[in-house]
């Protein structure tokens, strides 16, 4: 093997950050927006947000390139579902389908590292977290990528989600309303920026709830 290509990988990780939150009748879902490759900024304006169906959204760090092959995947498969159901899929069957669709690849993995958040059949909110082959738990909350060391512990101290050992089973939704949510959300990405070079520039939110679904915006440091 020549030696220019003995570190050749085919993997790459664009870095930034995603989080999620589940209340009872709302699910908060938020990205920041910049992509990057090493200390190089590729853009400031990549949504790392894909809906996949009416009340289900994923947000992906890690590897863009395999992230977009993966929304391919979904995309496809849920066309095919509606075809054949007459109906969309619901969150849970769609947080199913991802866990499939990323176990399938395990031997060769898209280096995607996901959060499905949307509302369930009864208009709770639902949290799905992910790792790259698959394996997924439904949570209060969750947060991926490069900042989510930062954030995670931030988001224990401040939502204390109950043990899945507990039993009888606890509700994993959080307390919050969904406003406090917005702003949990806000202060983490205003937090994690200032620490991790990858995440920045701006985060994107999207809110659903019995409404509808709902953009919102708020720019962060652009250094």
């Amino acid at each position: 093997m020549p030696k220019e290509h003995a570190n050749w990988s085919p993997y790459d990780n664009n870095g930034g950050t995603c989080v999620a939150i589940a209340g009872a009748d709302y699910c908060v879902i938020a990205a920041d927006t910049r992509m990057s490759t090493g200390y190089s900024i590729l853009t400031r304006e990549y949504s790392k947000i894909c809906k996949l169906a009416d009340k289900s959204f994923m947000a992906s760090s890690g590897f863009q390139a395999d992230v977009k092959a993966l929304q391919k995947v979904l995309s496809s498969r849920h066309l095919i579902y509606q075809h054949q159901h007459n109906k969309q899929m619901s969150c849970p069957a769609m947080a199913q389908l991802l866990s499939n669709t990323l176990y399938y690849k395990r031997f060769f993995p898209y280096y995607a590292f996901n959060v499905l958040g949307g509302l369930d059949s009864e208009g709770k909110g639902c949290v799905f977290t992910y790792d790259a082959v698959g394996s997924y738990e439904r949570v209060g909350y969750s947060a991926q990528g490069s900042g989510a060391t930062l954030i995670t512990p931030f988001l224990d101290n401040q939502l204390k989600s109950p043990s899945p050992l507990l039993l009888p089973a606890k509700d994993a939704v959080t307390p919050l309303s969904e406003a406090e949510a917005i702003d949990l959300v806000k202060t983490c990405f205003s937090s994690a920026t200032e620490r991790d070079i990858y995440t920045g520039d701006s985060v994107e939110i999207i809110i659903l709830n019995a409404k509808g679904v709902r953009h919102e915006s708020e720019p962060l440091r652009k250094d």
